[in-house]
């Protein structure tokens, strides 16, 4: 009773909108939410109750992104059209009652691997107005080190466990599960990647209250033939920890939440990292008792 609530497309992308139906005096602020589901599951509907919550209590105009999953919908697809979907509100944003210099994106999990790669694509450009800021709700940033102290400690952890983060990404790839376990052991990154990454990818980066416990990982074979299998995960549309510091320096001021039963804790605090030594503003909240979903 408090919204009005539209589906449309954008440039082809399903939206459903979120409007506040009190008048406002001055233009509202605009929040884009792209849902979580590891890119394979999740829809709007299934985000409905969130995207009305935040409508209503910050007084805000959303727009839930309804990108079609993997694998029927083959990688890139689901970026692109988030991408798409924003620079669409980014440029129309007025004809809803929202002011495009207040708008920032929202994601959880997968939906915080969407919403961190929209804004490092758009944090360079100058023809659209500047996203405000990204909240990153416990996403996923890397696809490289399956071993960070997060998912030792996690590993069986209900829900998003060790081996099913690696599960669906193969499946969210439309890859052969086989691949499960080098991925896994890390034998599909070659020696030089890690070297690359090590600024960046690195247990030595995580506060040690993070760390009880840990135990470094054993060194592991390469194997070329899972490296050449899997490509994409070393792409920054895919792990946007390894994007370049002159792109990450161009992101808006970040919201991370992280929880502590969660696989993907380690990727969240690395990206912390990474935003506050490129100077970006970043909000943290860590949620103790918190799992992933």
């Amino acid at each position: 009773s408090q919204l009005f609530i539209k589906d449309l497309h954008f440039d082809g992308v399903p939206v459903r909108i979120y409007l506040p139906r009190e008048p406002s005096a001055s233009k509202r602020r605009g929040v884009i939410f792209i849902h979580g589901g590891c890119g394979i599951f999740g829809s709007i509907r299934s985000y409905e109750r969130i995207c009305r919550y935040i409508a209503r209590k910050s007084d805000s105009v959303v727009v839930s992104v309804g990108y079609h999953l993997a694998p029927e919908h083959k990688y890139p697809a689901q970026t692109l059209e988030c991408l798409a979907a924003t620079v669409r509100f980014l440029k129309t944003a007025e004809t809803y009652g929202v002011d495009p210099t207040r708008i920032i994106v929202c994601g959880d999990s997968v939906g915080g691997t969407f919403t961190a790669s929209v804004c490092q694509e758009l944090g360079q450009r100058t023809d659209i107005p500047k996203i405000r800021a990204q909240v990153l709700i416990y996403p996923f940033l890397q696809a490289l080190n399956f071993n960070l102290p997060s998912h030792q400690k996690n590993a069986a952890i209900a829900f998003l466990s060790q081996e099913r983060t690696v599960h669906f990404i193969l499946k969210y790839l439309n890859k052969d599960c086989s691949l499960k376990k080098p991925i896994l052991a890390g034998s599909h990154v070659p020696e030089s990647i890690n070297l690359k990454y090590r600024k960046w990818l690195n247990p030595d980066l995580i506060p040690d209250v993070f760390k009880l416990g840990y135990k470094p990982p054993l060194p592991t074979l390469f194997l070329p033939q899972a490296h050449e299998e899997v490509q994409e995960l070393f792409e920054p549309w895919f792990s946007p920890l390894l994007a370049e510091d002159a792109v990450v320096c161009g992101v808006p001021d970040t919201c991370i939440i992280t929880c502590e039963h969660d696989v993907l804790r380690d990727e969240g605090l690395l990206y912390k990292k990474r935003l506050e030594d490129n100077n970006v503003r970043v909000t943290w909240h860590h949620m103790e008792k918190g799992f992933h979903g």
